[in-house]
């Protein structure tokens, strides 16, 4: 399964963002391989609005089908779920000790956004 962990910055030391649309990084994760890549979200940074839906498409496209962040939003709740990803909590952790605790099967699946819209 490939995954995805919302990242302060480009390391896999890098504390977690919490914040999915608007995270700095994503690092993706290949479950089978364990091949890790990092991607910049400065659009998702920078964007007026649409920052988790676009997030959520980036994602959709590079295959990934879980997230693991802090907080999602409703609009990018409803754009995570049209393209089937699932969504994991975490807080406070590094983006390394995220990947371990998603591997290890120890992180809780959100059932609903737990945000307001337009969070930060």
């Amino acid at each position: 399964m490939k995954f995805a962990v919302t990242a302060q910055g480009p390391d896999a030391g890098s504390l977690v963002d919490t914040r999915f649309g608007r995270a700095h990084y994503f690092r993706v994760v290949d479950g089978d391989t364990g091949q890790q890549t990092v991607v910049d979200n400065e659009a998702g940074t920078n964007a007026v609005q649409g920052a988790g839906i676009g997030a959520a498409r980036t994602l959709a496209n590079l295959g990934v089908q879980a997230v693991v962040t802090g907080h999602v939003g409703p609009k990018a709740w409803t754009a995570l779920e049209a393209a089937h990803i699932e969504v994991y909590v975490v807080s406070g952790d590094t983006v390394e000790q995220a990947v371990k605790a998603f591997i290890a099967r120890q992180l809780v699946q959100m059932t609903k956004p737990d945000v307001q819209g337009h969070w930060s």
